[in-house]
């Protein structure tokens, strides 16, 4: 497997540029997820790595070797697309062991190894099948055993799940969670959502308009954001925010009372609470008061969103499955103030 460098990593199209100066050192067998909004730069910081697009400037290195200018070919990566890209003609053994016949590799050879990756992958009953004669969850994994059977040193996935249901895309993600504890490769994988993110990566690589905002492990970045941007991105419901404002020594919050500014908020402008650290209390210890908008019943929990008087938008509020509040019936809520985010003008966590 490799170590992969991203150093000073830009990129433009015309004057445009798109991958802003990326500095990222992704290790031997580790499994990244880069996450962002559409346009944020993941998918193209990607290919730059596999080599389908040219850097404009820094350098990438595998195991310490710059390949920054390296055919595609010759840098030991197998990518896996949102798109299936399965030769239509071929059966699902041809297909898998067609990167070994471009190689002009021994058929014994091809035959032993196609074995192997679709016995990895669940696949052996389908080796005769045509891509027409599958599911779409069978046909990514015949994409990802074309990937596999190359021995690659990095492993790149775009957006492998997107074109599944949702059932496929759990039993998807377990597969690739296996899949990587099997091979213990290194594995970069983009994606816009954050459940397959939380749930896949050794570490997460938050993008946002063409710059790293945070790296960290799913649970840091959730516990741990260093501003609003990874605040909201990561969690869902996305967190809560209160817009404060400072009057001296009094902290002001729209359908709160006043409360006294808490040590080093001073710069505060803005109060971030995730859904589950609102709790539903009786009035008299209350901190927010309001009307339940919407109830959404999820089996095992339940979001209530709720108006407060003063504020912008409904705040979203975790609670037990089984909760007895409906529609239109008034809510009290206490803070977790121990949990709270603050975060200054400029959107960084105080």
């Amino acid at each position: 497997m490799a170590r992969v460098q991203l150093s000073d990593l830009r990129k433009s199209f015309g004057q445009v540029q798109v991958i802003k100066g990326l500095d990222l050192d992704i290790a031997d067998g580790e499994f990244v997820v880069f996450v962002g909004p559409s346009g944020c730069g993941k998918s193209t910081t990607l290919r730059i790595i596999a080599g389908l697009e040219d850097a404009t400037s820094g350098a990438i290195r595998l195991d310490g070797r710059d390949v920054t200018r390296t055919r595609p070919a010759d840098r030991g990566i197998a990518m896996v697309f949102q798109s299936y890209a399965l030769f239509p003609h071929m059966t699902v053994a041809d297909n898998i062991g067609f990167g070994l016949q471009l190689q002009k590799q021994d058929r014994a050879l091809i035959s032993r190894r196609v074995a192997e990756v679709a016995e990895t992958l669940h696949l052996t009953p389908l080796l005769t099948r045509y891509p027409r004669e599958l599911s779409g969850g069978q046909r990514q994994r015949v994409a990802i055993g074309r990937a596999i059977i190359r021995n690659p040193r990095v492993f790149l996935f775009d957006e492998p799940l997107s074109n599944l249901d949702a059932a496929l895309r759990v039993q998807m993600r377990l597969e690739i969670a296996r899949l990587h504890q099997g091979l213990g490769a290194t594995m970069v994988y983009v994606t816009h959502d954050q459940v397959e993110a939380m749930t896949l990566a050794d570490r997460i690589v938050v993008f946002n308009d063409g710059r790293i905002e945070q790296v960290g492990s799913p649970m840091d970045l959730y516990e741990h954001p260093e501003n609003r941007f990874v605040a909201g991105f990561i969690g869902a419901p996305a967190m809560n925010f209160l817009p404060v404002r400072v009057l001296g020594t009094q902290l002001e919050v729209p359908g709160m009372a006043t409360i006294p500014v808490p040590p080093g908020k001073e710069a505060a402008t803005e109060l971030g609470i995730r859904p589950e650290h609102l709790h539903v209390v009786d009035g008299l210890s209350a901190d927010l008061s309001g009307e339940v908008e919407l109830i959404e019943r999820l089996g095992a929990e339940t979001y209530a969103y709720v108006r407060v008087p003063g504020l912008p938008l409904d705040l979203t509020v975790r609670l037990p499955g089984e909760t007895a509040l409906r529609a239109r019936s008034s809510i009290a809520l206490k803070i977790d103030w121990t949990r709270a985010k603050w975060f200054n003008a400029s959107g960084r966590v105080l």
